[in-house]
C-alpha cells in the first residue's frame, strides 16, 4: 500500500491529480458510451414502433379470421434477414398462438416470456419495448403492443423485432474511440500536471539547493526572492542559522576563557613544582602535566563538536598533506622516513583547518614513530559526501586484538616509545565528532593501517 505521507510533494501531486484523471476519464467513458449506445436504441425503439404501428393499423378481421397487412418491407420477405415481425393471439387460458408472421422467420417463431406477457397486459395499447433471442440465437430488439380488433374476441400482439447486433457494434467501437481518445486525453492532463508541479514547486526546490549550499559551506546564508507563501520560511531559515552561529560564537569564547582560567594554575603549580624538587614536586608535576594535556584534550573536542554543527568550513587536503609530509620527514630525518603521498587537487574536507591537521598530522606521526622508514598516505573522495584518508607504514604493525585499546584513551602499547598515549584517542574522538570514524588493519607495507572516514565538501 502507498504511503503518501513518505513520499516527495512532486510525486504526491501527481499521484493524486493522475487517479483523480483517470477516475473522472473512466466515469466520463462509460457515461458517454452509455448515452451513445441509448440514443442508438432509441432511434433503433422509433424504427420498430412504426412497423408495430403499421401492423396494428393495417390489420383487419374477416369472418372472425385474423388477417395482417399487406407489407412492403423486403428484408421481412428473406429467411433470416435479421428483420422480423409476428401477429400473437392471446387466448383464454393465457398461451400464445401466432397468427400471422413474416416470411423471414422461416420456420422459427417470436414468443415472450410470462413477465413480458404481464408487462403488456399492465398497459395495454402502450407500445412496450423487449430483449429477446431470436433465429440462430441472434440478438434481438423487440417491440410489442397489446390491442384489441372489433369482431375478434380476443386481445391481439403485434410485435416486430430486429437484430441488434449491429447496434451492439457500433456502441462497441464508440467505446474503443472514445477509450483511445479519453486516455491520450489523460496521459496529456497527467504529463500538464507534472509540468505545471515541477515548474510550480521550483522556488522550493532552489530553496533546498541554497540550504545545501550553507550547510557545504559555500554561501552563509538564504539568499534571492521567493514567492509569498516561502519568504516567511526563508526568513525564518536565515534567522535560525544566524541564532546558531551566535551560539558556537559564544560557546568558542567560552571554551577560550576556561582554556586560559585553567592554563595559568596549572602553569604556575609547574612552574612551583620544578623549582622544589622532591618526590611531592615530582607528583605535582606528573599530575599537573596529566590535567593539563586532558584539558586540552577536552576543550579540543568541545571545540571540534561545536564546529562540526556549522559544517561551514571547507579545507582542501593537497596542501595540509604536503606541509605535514615535509615536517615529518625533517622531524624522523635521523631514521630516514620518505612519505609518499597522493590526492586529488580538488579533494576538500568539511570542517576547520586546524582540525584536519590533527587529524591527519597525529595519524602520520604516529606511523613515523613505529615505521621503518616508509609511509603511504592517500586521499580519495568516497561517495558524494565522504572522503576516505588511510595512512600506511612498514612497522611492526598491531596485532587485531590490540587495535582496539590503540583508540582509547591513554592507552599506550610500548611503555618506550615517546608520548602520552592520547594520538590516536584525539583522532578517534576528532573524527567521531565530525560524524567520521576511525579503522584499524593491516597494511599491505607490513605495519599499521589507519583509515580515515570523514565528511567530505564539495570543491
Amino acid at each position: 500500500m502507498i504511503d503518501l505521507r513518505r513520499r516527495s510533494l512532486v510525486r504526491r501531486l501527481v499521484l493524486i491529480a493522475g487517479v483523480w484523471t483517470l477516475l473522472v476519464m473512466l466515469v466520463a467513458g462509460v457515461f458517454l458510451t452509455a448515452q451513445f449506445r441509448g440514443a442508438a436504441i432509441r432511434r433503433f425503439d422509433q424504427s420498430l414502433a412504426v412497423l408495430t404501428d403499421d401492423l396494428y393499423a393495417g390489420s383487419s378481421v374477416d369472418d372472425g379470421e385474423l388477417r395482417a397487412p399487406f407489407l412492403t418491407d423486403i428484408r421481412a420477405t428473406r429467411a433470416y434477414s435479421g428483420r422480423y415481425w409476428v401477429i400473437l393471439d392471446k387466448q383464454r387460458d393465457g398461451a400464445m398462438r401466432a397468427v400471422e408472421r413474416s416470411r423471414s422467420l422461416f420456420d422459427s417463431d417470436l414468443m415472450l416470456s410470462s413477465r413480458q406477457v404481464d408487462q403488456l397486459d399492465a398497459k395495454p395499447g402502450k407500445t412496450q419495448y423487449f430483449d429477446l433471442r431470436g433465429p440462430q440465437d441472434k440478438p434481438l430488439r423487440a417491440a410489442a403492443i397489446q390491442a384489441r380488433l372489433p369482431g375478434y374476441p380476443d386481445p391481439v400482439v403485434f410485435l416486430a423485432a430486429e437484430d441488434r447486433s449491429p447496434i451492439d457494434a457500433d456502441a462497441d467501437r464508440f467505446a474503443g474511440v472514445t477509450a483511445i481518445a479519453l486516455l491520450i486525453l489523460g496521459v496529456g492532463l497527467i504529463l500538464a500536471v507534472v509540468v505545471q508541479v515541477r515548474f510550480g514547486l521550483q522556488p522550493l526546490f532552489r530553496l533546498r539547493r541554497e540550504v545545501a549550499a550553507v550547510r557545504r559551506g559555500k554561501t552563509e546564508r538564504v539568499d534571492g526572492a521567493y514567492p509569498d507563501e516561502l519568504e516567511p520560511l526563508a526568513r525564518e531559515l536565515n534567522a535560525l542559522l544566524a541564532h546558531n552561529q551566535e551560539v558556537v560564537e559564544r560557546q568558542r569564547t567560552h571554551v577560550g576563557n576556561l582554556a586560559h582560567a585553567l592554563k595559568t594554575p596549572l602553569s604556575v603549580m609547574l612552574t612551583e613544582a620544578s623549582q622544589q624538587p622532591g618526590q611531592l614536586a615530582e607528583v605535582v608535576e606528573r599530575q599537573a602535566q596529566t590535567m593539563r594535556e586532558q584539558v586540552d584534550h577536552h576543550l579540543r573536542r568541545a571545540r571540534a563538536a561545536a564546529r562540526s554543527q556549522t559544517s561551514g568550513e571547507r579545507t582542501p587536503l593537497e596542501p595540509i598533506l604536503d606541509e605535514l609530509a615535509v615536517t615529518l620527514e625533517r622531524i624522523f630525518q635521523d631514521k630516514g622516513v620518505q612519505i609518499d603521498w597522493r590526492c586529488p587537487e580538488d579533494l576538500c574536507f568539511q570542517g576547520e583547518k586546524q582540525d584536519l591537521m590533527e587529524l591527519a598530522g597525529n595519524v602520520m606521526e604516529n606511523a613515523g614513530k613505529w615505521c621503518r622508514g616508509k609511509i603511504r598516505v592517500e586521499a580519495a573522495p568516497e561517495g558524494e559526501a565522504r572522503l576516505l584518508l588511510t595512512v600506511d607504514d612498514d612497522g611492526p604493525g598491531l596485532p587485531p586484538e590490540e587495535r582496539a585499546q590503540a583508540l582509547k584513551r591513554g592507552q599506550r602499547l610500548d611503555e618506550n616509545a615517546p608520548g602520552s598515549g592520547l594520538g590516536l584517542s584525539i583522532v578517534d574522538e576528532l573524527a567521531r565528532a565530525y560524524g567520521g570514524s576511525v579503522q584499524l588493519g593491516e597494511s599491505p607495507l607490513g605495519g599499521l593501517r589507519v583509515c580515515l572516514d570523514l565528511p567530505r565538501a564539495e570543491a
